[in-house]
């Protein structure tokens, strides 16, 4: 299988390297090649094109991260912690990776339609899990009951992918991480059961 070859993952990680810094558009295959060490030639045996590579990019980089989200989650009890597990794992998972946070929040927004249905498709696993903890936060009396699962989850994603955004854009200035804390508090008086 093509995901499990060595070069494979090299133009992955090249290729996220060489759109964070050069945009999306600009970056040629030749550039992805020749950052990844192979011959442009060889990207094709991997990759139909370069929205295949982004595509590609994200699928993989997010598999993995959706990966240790659920590992980490399932050795919680509380969906409080579950939903704190989460924050800062996605906030660590892109400060670990300057480069993964630029492409992610900003060069796949300038995607064409097409493009962003597939991404769309690759998240739906990610947002699965947030809407499994507000389910299971209403279940154990923690959230209110009656929360519209569909629209708690946007605003949860929205508010976590926005915070990385604005992140991004200021340069990685701050410490990242350090904000779960109170994004959790922030999202989760929203979603408790008012005494």
């Amino acid at each position: 299988m093509k995901k499990q070859k060595p070069k494979y993952k090299q133009i992955i990680e090249a290729a996220v390297e060489v759109i964070a810094k050069n945009g999306y558009h600009a970056s040629q295959i030749s550039k992805i090649a020749k950052q990844a060490g192979v011959a442009d030639g060889t990207i094709y045996l991997y990759f139909k094109n370069k929205e295949d590579i982004l595509i590609s990019v994200f699928e993989e980089k997010m598999g993995q991260f959706i990966e240790q989200i659920a590992y980490s989650i399932s050795e919680k009890v509380q969906a409080n912690d579950k939903l704190l597990t989460l924050i800062e794992m996605h906030f660590r998972q892109l400060t670990a990776d300057h480069h993964l946070a630029i492409v992610t929040q900003l060069e796949l927004r300038q995607s064409n339609t097409a493009l962003r249905m597939k991404i769309n498709q690759i998240l739906k696993p990610y947002l699965s899990v947030i809407d499994d903890i507000i389910i299971e936060g209403t279940e154990q009396g923690l959230f209110r009951d009656g929360l519209n699962v569909p629209l708690a989850r946007q605003m949860i994603f929205g508010t976590l992918d926005e915070i990385v955004t604005n992140w991004v854009i200021n340069e990685q200035k701050y410490d990242l991480v350090k904000q779960a804390p109170a994004v959790h508090a922030f999202i989760t008086n929203g979603l408790s059961v008012k005494n």
